[in-house]
């Protein structure tokens, strides 16, 4: 007996440790983890007042670098001496530095832009003034952040909100001038109230602001929520517990947030109110590819609107000084219009003079650009045929041709890897830029005549180079991703397939990620990590990937997947549209269909044993799988699922399900049959339920109406509260509840006791500049 009680102590002890050590390669490969492990791989440009130079910030193996580039000269070279700016910051802050982790990832320049010898940044809470030329610095507190501030184009004016109503002052100055009076809660200048989430842990709002060209007139947003029904949450840490609440329309609500556009001279306080007809419930200041909100001569405002529902889109002209409005291009759909892709927001563009816009639309079912003129009749099509016009990109007003991404239009290659392409005015001369079988990233100079083009495939690391937006030539590499010290980890990349959907016909393409040392004949367990859209799907972007949870989970032994069903964007109008007015879908037909298909084609997959998880909107498709597929999918992990989007925002439930529609007789509505509570009855596998108690985008109360419906069917379940925590819940905690219980319940083994995961803290990990 001792020998065999010795026998299991010490069975259960290796088991135990080799958990441990698969915790620990799982938590490696955690993207917060990964990207330090990757070098040269992020090049985000910000470019001199020239138009042609840009300077970045690139990740070496030891910490970062910046990198000056001249297009003009054919040069590239180091910003500053790391080693010699660090001693300058340690001679000044009395505090010692490193020079390869120096503690900001981004800066100004001197003056205003103007002074190239002198940046300005903040560090460990002060405000330093360096001298990159003679390697001295300065010193001081830190101002007051610049957010809440809107500097005006000539620099001399800073407009901001203060008691919801809209003051300017002289730049850095203290003589302020208020120019409204009328703006009170609820129904403010600039800024809506504070969410609960924003009032927990308080964070610094930029208000929706901008500025005339001449620097004379802003263009303010405004928002009436006065009316509106509000949600109401409790924070339960405190003592006293305190409650919280904003105004939240839900879908049916008669009384619904009403947003307009302000237009107020700076000098005469002149303040014009832009109402359109019908009343839209978007309004969009910022989605177009130039900053074209204004045109150039300061006396026009542009703004797209949506109507309820999202039935109809448009885009809007508007008189400064009178308000008067003419509508210049627009779209109605019997499911739902878009002024842009989801993925891709710039997408409508004015010209100059406003004698040209450009505008994105499915109208024929295939997303593409169209031409209209100042009168908003459509001069010609820019672009069509049976693939995805994207984003534009530039316009070049001079040669009069446009620079816009697109997918699925090079036969041969993969669908959804964004490529760039030029076409002139007329629709004529299409020519492709960017011939790499891979997803390109691209930002124009704003002279126009560079490209900053970075490439790259799931499973290949990013190049970054400089083209000519001529014939798309390569100028010169600014830098070549490494990954080798990930590769050291035992990291693998994702593996790109492609199965059929429900149909036997569409074609669908999704990302594996297989254990380490997968053994053929073995069978592993199936994971299915699900995010139903409709505005983007499970993979997300088809950028290369170093790391995620995807990959972590495949280090405890699974085959994780991710697929993009019927009813996810950048294909074509039929495709997105599949299961409109029809949440309840969430395209778990076609999942189920994919991993079969993937079991015959992969016999290492264990087809019955399928988990699924996924967060928000993958929150109520992985419930929604475990009570309409109970018999194929045996655990799952929700988070902070929308699961009756009755309770859900008007923007995107009225979107994707269309208005509500009550059936008085049988006491429904058009919602009822796609809330997860109505299948709840159904569970027989192992279902998770996580939710933050002050979660102001998907209310926690949808994952109690679930818990509440399964309780009543007699169903065991597990459910986790998180104490004043908003929709997120990307954080260790999670992550390692999640783990565990795949591991317990899918993989039937037993998890280590209370793994740790730590997430870095330095700032100098992997922050990206702004």
């Amino acid at each position: 007996m001792r020998f065999l009680l010795a026998g299991v102590c010490g069975l259960v002890l290796v088991t135990e440790a080799t958990a441990q050590v698969d915790y620990s390669r799982a938590d490696r490969l955690l993207s917060w983890n990964t990207s330090r492990l990757v070098s040269g791989d992020s090049v985000r440009p910000q470019w001199y007042p020239d138009g042609n130079r840009f300077w970045y910030r690139n990740k070496t193996a030891t910490g970062a670098e910046y990198v000056v580039v001249d297009p003009v000269r054919g040069s590239r070279s180091l910003l500053f001496d790391n080693a010699r700016l660090a001693a300058a910051m340690t001679v000044a802050r009395d505090t010692a530095y490193d020079p390869s982790r120096l503690p900001f990832a981004s800066f100004k320049f001197g003056n205003d832009g103007q002074n190239e010898r002198e940046i300005e940044f903040t560090a460990s809470r002060k405000k330093f003034v360096c001298d990159i030329a003679g390697y001295r610095c300065v010193v001081s507190d830190t101002l007051p952040s610049e957010v809440l501030f809107v500097l005006s184009p000539d620099k001399k004016w800073e407009a901001f909100i203060a008691k919801h109503n809209v003051w300017v002052r002289p730049r850095n100055g203290k003589d302020s001038t208020q120019l409204t009076t009328d703006g009170v809660e609820y129904w403010g200048y600039g800024l809506t109230m504070p969410r609960p989430s924003d009032l927990v842990r308080p964070v610094l709002r930029r208000p929706t602001i901008r500025w005339s060209p001449d620097s004379k007139k802003l263009a303010v947003w405004r928002q009436d929520e006065r009316r509106v029904e509000q949600m109401h949450y409790i924070s339960m840490t405190p003592q006293r517990p305190k409650l919280y609440s904003q105004p939240y329309a839900l879908p049916g609500d008669s009384v619904v947030p009403v947003p307009t556009l302000h237009l107020i001279d700076v000098i005469t306080k002149t303040n014009v109110e832009v109402r359109q007809s019908p009343v839209p419930t978007q309004l969009n200041t910022t989605g177009s590819a130039r900053d074209s909100v204004w045109n150039e001569a300061s006396d026009k405002v542009y703004l797209a609107a949506l109507s309820r529902g999202s039935k109809r889109a448009w885009l809007t002209a508007v008189d400064a000084a009178t308000g008067s409005q003419t509508i210049v291009a627009s779209d109605s759909m019997a499911t739902y219009a878009e002024w842009s892709p989801p993925t891709d927001p710039q997408t409508w563009y004015t010209s100059r003079d406003g004698q040209d816009i450009f505008w994105w639309s499915e109208r024929d079912g295939w997303a593409h650009f169209y031409r209209y003129g100042a009168d908003g009749k459509v001069k010609n099509r820019l672009t069509e045929g049976p693939w995805f016009a994207s984003a534009i990109q530039y316009v070049d007003e001079v040669a009069k041709q446009v620079y816009f991404t697109a997918r699925g239009r090079e036969a041969g290659q993969f669908w959804y890897y964004a490529k760039l392409y030029r076409v002139n005015y007329d629709g004529t001369g299409l020519v492709l830029l960017t011939p790499e079988d891979a997803h390109h990233d691209v930002e124009f100079s704003p002279s126009g005549k560079y490209i900053v083009d970075s490439y790259s495939r799931i499973e290949t690391a990013p190049v970054t180079v400089l083209r000519s937006p001529l014939d798309g030539h390569v100028i010169r590499t600014l830098e070549t991703a490494d990954i080798s010290r990930l590769k050291e980890i035992g990291w693998q990349p994702g593996r790109v397939f492609t199965a059929k959907a429900r149909d036997g016909v569409t074609d669908l393409y999704g990302v594996i990620y297989l254990p380490p040392g997968l053994d053929s004949t073995k069978k592993y367990p199936v994971i299915n990590n699900i995010y139903p859209g409709p505005q983007v799907g499970s993979v997300g972007g088809w950028s290369f990937k170093s790391g995620g949870e995807a990959f972590a989970l495949a280090q405890l032994g699974f085959v994780v997947l991710q697929i993009d069903h019927l009813g996810t964007p950048m294909r074509s109008k039929a495709f997105h549209d599949n299961y409109y007015g029809n949440f309840t879908d969430n395209g778990l037909p076609d999942h189920v269909a994919v991993i079969k298909q993937l079991g015959a084609r992969y016999r290492f997959l264990d087809v019955d044993r399928v988990g699924i998880f996924g967060h928000s909107g993958g929150g109520f498709a992985s419930a929604d799988a475990m009570f309409r597929y109970p018999d194929f999918f045996k655990v799952a992990v929700s988070s902070s699922g929308n699961h009756d989007n009755r309770s859900y925002n008007i923007y995107w439930s009225e979107k994707y399900q269309g208005l509500m529609t009550r059936d008085t007789l049988r006491k429904t509505d058009n919602y009822e049959s796609s809330a997860n509570g109505t299948y709840a009855k159904n569970l027989k596998g192992k279902l998770f339920l996580m939710t933050g108690d002050m979660d102001d985008n998907v209310h926690p109360a949808m994952t109690v109406q679930v818990a509440d419906a399964l309780i009543k069917a007699n169903k065991s379940f597990d459910f986790l509260v998180l104490p004043n925590r908003a929709h997120s819940l990307n954080e260790p905690y999670v992550i390692r509840r999640r783990w565990d219980y795949f591991v317990e319940h899918l993989a039937g083994k037993r998890p280590p006791e209370n793994f740790e995961i730590v997430r870095p803290t330095e700032p100098w990990a992997s922050a990206p500049v702004p």
